[in-house]
C-alpha cells in the first residue's frame, strides 16, 4: 500500500512560508462552537533536571498519564484535554527543555538533548507502572522512544499527528514542499535564522496556520510568551532541522526508523486520533496504522490540520479517557 500521496498535505506548511493567501475552499469547514478556553488553570511546578529546572503541571491521582508536546508548543497545548482525564489518573504535562516555562540552558537542543532531559524528568516523576502516554509532533518521537525502552511499564500510547513511520523518515525534501519550501528554508543556515530567530515564524505563522479555527489573541499571547526574545527561539529552529529527511540527520533517521519497527512488532495498546486532511497523519496514514499495527484503535476527529488539540480538545479528551478506562479495566482482569 502506498501512503506517500497522503503526505501531500504537508505542502500546507510551505504555503505559510510564502505567505500565500488561503481561501475557504482550501481548508475544511470550521468546526462548530466548542468549549475551548484560553485559560491555563493549573499550578506551575518545577523540578531540577540536570543543570536546569523543567516546568510541568500535575492534576489527579492514580496511574500516570503523561502528555508530551512538540514544536513550538508546551503543556499549554493540552489545557483543554487534561480536564477530561483528571478524574481518572495522575495527569502530568511537561514543558520540554528550553520550551514553555522550562529553563533555557546553553545546549544544542538536538533530539538527543531533549531525550536526555526528558528521561531524567520522567525518572524524577516516579511514574510507576500502567503509564499512559498522550503524544503529538516531536513529543510522539520522544514518547514512542521512551515507550520502546520501558515497554513493561506502559499501559498504552495515544498519539496524533505523529512524526513516525510511515510519515517519517522522508526520502527527500520534495515531500516537505521542495527546495523552495518552508522546511528547506528552515534548514538553510541563513534563511532559518531570519525566519525563526528574527521573525518568529514558527509561532506567528506555522502554529496558527495549522489550526482550522482562529486562535484568540489571548491564546496567541500564551504561545508567544516563551519566545519573546530572539535568543529564546533556538529550540524552535533546531526542531525542523532534526526532521529525518533524505537520511539527514543520521541519528534521528535511525531513531525514527527504529520506532517504526517497534510499532509494527509491539503488542502495546495504541490509540490513533486523526483529522482530515491532517498535515502528517491523514486518512491513508490512519488506514496504514489500522491495517499494520497489532493492537490499535482509531478515532476520527473531523476537520483538522496539525495542532488538532486546538480544534478538538473535547473529542480528544473523551476518546482518550474512554479508551484508557477500558484498557486499564482489561489489565485488571
Amino acid at each position: 500500500m502506498s501512503i506517500r500521496p497522503a503526505l501531500g498535505s504537508i505542502c500546507l506548511w510551505s504555503c505559510l512560508a510564502a505567505q500565500a493567501p488561503t481561501t475557504s475552499a482550501q481548508l475544511p469547514p470550521k468546526p462548530g462552537p466548542l468549549e475551548i478556553s484560553a485559560d491555563f488553570p493549573f499550578e506551575s511546578r518545577f523540578v531540577e533536571v540536570l543543570d536546569s529546572k523543567m516546568h510541568y503541571i500535575e492534576v489527579g491521582e492514580g496511574p500516570a498519564v503523561v502528555f508530551l508536546h512538540g514544536n513550538p508548543t508546551s503543556s499549554y497545548l493540552w489545557r483543554n484535554v487534561i480536564p477530561h482525564l483528571a478524574d481518572s489518573g495522575r495527569c502530568i504535562a511537561v514543558d520540554l527543555i528550553g520550551m514553555g516555562k522550562s529553563e533555557k540552558p546553553d545546549i544544542d537542543y538536538r533530539y538527543v538533548d531533549h531525550r536526555k532531559y526528558l528521561d531524567v524528568f520522567l525518572d524524577k516523576m516516579q511514574l510507576g507502572d500502567d503509564v499512559t502516554l498522550v503524544i503529538h509532533d516531536w513529543g510522539s518521537v520522544l514518547g514512542f522512544d521512551w515507550a520502546s525502552r520501558h515497554e513493561d511499564r506502559v499501559a498504552g500510547v495515544a498519539f496524533m499527528e505523529a512524526l513516525v513511520p510511515p510519515a517519517f523518515p522522508m526520502p527527500s525534501i520534495d515531500q516537505m514542499g521542495g527546495p523552495g519550501g518552508l522546511f528547506a528554508a528552515f534548514r538553510d543556515p541563513v534563511q532559518g535564522q531570519q525566519l525563526i530567530i528574527e521573525q518568529n515564524v514558527f509561532v506567528e505563522q506555522v502554529l496558527p496556520g495549522a489550526i482550522v479555527r482562529d486562535l484568540t489573541e489571548a491564546e496567541r499571547e500564551a504561545y508567544r510568551a516563551p519566545y519573546v526574545e530572539p535568543a529564546s527561539r533556538k529550540p524552535t529552529l533546531l526542531w525542523p532541522r532534526e526532521l529525518p529527511i533524505g537520511g539527514d540527520p543520521v541519528d534521528t533517521t535511525r531513531v525514527v526508523g527504529a520506532i517504526g519497527r517497534w510499532m509494527l512488532e509491539t503488542e502495546t495498546p495504541m490509540l490513533h486520533l486523526w483529522a482530515t486532511p491532517g498535515a502528517l497523519n491523514g486518512e491513508a496514514v490512519a488506514t496504514f496504522f489500522s491495517q499494520n499495527l497489532k493492537n490499535i484503535q482509531s478515532t476520527f476527529l473531523g476537520p483538522g490540520l496539525h495542532f488538532v488539540q486546538e480544534d478538538h480538545p473535547e473529542l480528544i479528551g473523551r476518546a482518550v479517557a474512554d479508551w484508557r478506562r477500558r484498557l486499564l479495566a482489561t489489565r485488571d482482569e
